[in-house]
């Protein structure tokens, strides 16, 4: 099996089938399910023409589900179109329900996180590799089984809350980075699994969304250039998200069961506590993520804390820390830049922040790298 051979056609297969009438996302999820038979029945029965036998195969893969959805549209309009019956509304969300469903016990806890990104909160292949720290072809691989384990299966079993927290926590991230407007509904369900579940995670996840959401109007400038939180105006936070977010990660410290979803909300806390990023309480928030990376090992998490080292006790520090992470970790390059510049070492982060920009996925990231690339590069 050629895995470069897979990977160059990827793209013109995908052009076919959209030139075809497909919509993209349905385009793309075909092709997915086309790869993962080409590695299973290729190597046995190597097709004379790949292209064409990825193409015919992708294609009838969009045609059966393009079936499957018209029909499951079909049964909807027919419950629909029923008088509701007797007695008082549930007042149960069928989204938050198919977040559960497709948390199904029989899915790894990564398969049915992955699905459910997919299937239900919109997110393309790409976001949830991205989110998730591996390539893309591994993340439709993951997709496409977690999707044959379910096939034929009738999803009548729930799964747990910490795989639909995940999810969630997930969607919002992506809503909150602008790729996808995705945020208010995720502390939209995440307020509707607090009301139903009793404990202090599905709390700590409500309250650090809460946080994060109040930063959104200053983290982008009037034309749409990306904020850091160093520079944003604090007055434009949203106090009352703050308060309300403070008061329920409070509720959920008291209880004494720490976990991650706390351990961030208590950072983001500390940050919205603070009137400057000078008078932030550099040394609870490296506690905060010693915390954190204990609970969860996170690579992510251990190059956030090697910011906050740089913050409290010096930059060198900061590299220091930096040094024993991966380098190639998204972001890397960024917080080295960040550092050097920091320590007074402008050419070097300079060039690490055109590096960073190279290496950014988001547009308004990359504006920004760039820009900070070339202010140093004006002070020289």
């Amino acid at each position: 099996m050629d895995a470069l051979l897979l990977r160059s056609l990827t793209p013109s297969v995908l052009g076919v089938l959209v030139r075809r009438g497909a919509d993209f996302a349905a385009a793309e999820d075909a092709v997915q399910d086309a790869l993962v038979e080409a590695v299973r029945v290729w190597p046995d029965d190597p097709p004379r023409d790949p292209q064409g036998w990825l193409v015919t195969t992708a294609w009838r893969r969009f045609l059966d589900g393009t079936r499957a959805d018209a029909a499951r549209r079909r049964r909807e309009d027919v419950v629909d179109g029923q008088p509701a019956p007797p007695g008082p509304a549930t007042g149960v969300d069928d989204t938050l329900q198919l977040y559960f469903l497709c948390a199904y016990p029989s899915l790894s806890s990564s398969s049915a996180v992955a699905l459910t990104l997919r299937a239900v909160g919109g997110l393309t292949t790409r976001q949830i590799a991205r989110a998730y720290l591996v390539p893309e072809a591994t993340m439709a691989q993951r997709i496409s089984r977690a999707k044959r384990t379910v096939a034929g299966v009738r999803l009548n079993q729930p799964g747990d809350v910490a795989t639909v927290l995940r999810v969630l926590y997930l969607v919002f991230n992506e809503g909150y980075s602008g790729d996808v407007d995705l945020a208010a509904e995720a502390i939209r369900l995440a307020r509707q699994v607090a009301a139903a579940v009793d404990h202090p995670e599905v709390d700590g996840l409500l309250a650090l969304m809460l946080l994060h959401h109040a930063r959104r109007p200053a983290r982008t400038a009037p034309d749409g250039g990306l904020v850091p939180l160093a520079d944003q105006d604090r007055a434009r936070w949203d106090t009352a998200s703050i308060a309300e977010g403070v008061r329920i990660l409070q509720h959920a410290l008291s209880r004494d069961r720490l976990g991650e979803f706390q351990a961030q909300a208590a950072i983001a806390a500390l940050h919205a506590d603070a009137r400057s990023t000078e008078e932030t309480d550099w040394v609870q928030v490296v506690e905060w993520y010693d915390e954190l990376v204990r609970l969860t090992g996170n690579p992510v998490a251990r190059l956030n804390r090697a910011v906050a080292v740089g913050e409290a006790d010096g930059p060198r520090a900061g590299l220091a820390a930096l040094a024993e992470l991966d380098g190639s970790l998204p972001r890397h390059t960024a917080v080295a830049a960040y550092l050097h510049e920091k320590d007074g070492d402008l050419t070097t982060a300079a060039r690490l922040y055109a590096e960073a920009a190279h290496q950014a996925h988001d547009l308004a990231e990359r504006d920004h790298l760039t820009r900070q690339a070339a202010r140093l590069n004006a002070r020289r």
